[in-house]
């Protein structure tokens, strides 16, 4: 699989827990959720970012204790 410039881009990204991505489609969001599968929301922008755009695409309904 080649990346494009775009998907080369949001890879560096995610590399790092500390920098936020950018915004990613839910395809991206996937392979960060599963990059970083060990990090917690609270502590990972990446995950964080993820997240957000899975449940505004609808792939993910998040449990009443997620969102206190």
């Amino acid at each position: 699989m080649q990346l494009s410039e775009l998907n080369m881009h949001i890879a560096a990204a995610l590399q790092s827990c500390g920098d936020d991505p950018g915004p990613m489609n839910p395809e991206q969001a996937h392979a960060a959720m599963q990059s970083h599968l060990d990090c917690t929301v609270d502590e990972c922008r990446v995950r964080r970012r993820a997240r957000r755009t899975l449940v505004e695409a609808g792939r993910c309904v998040l449990d009443e204790r997620a969102t206190r």
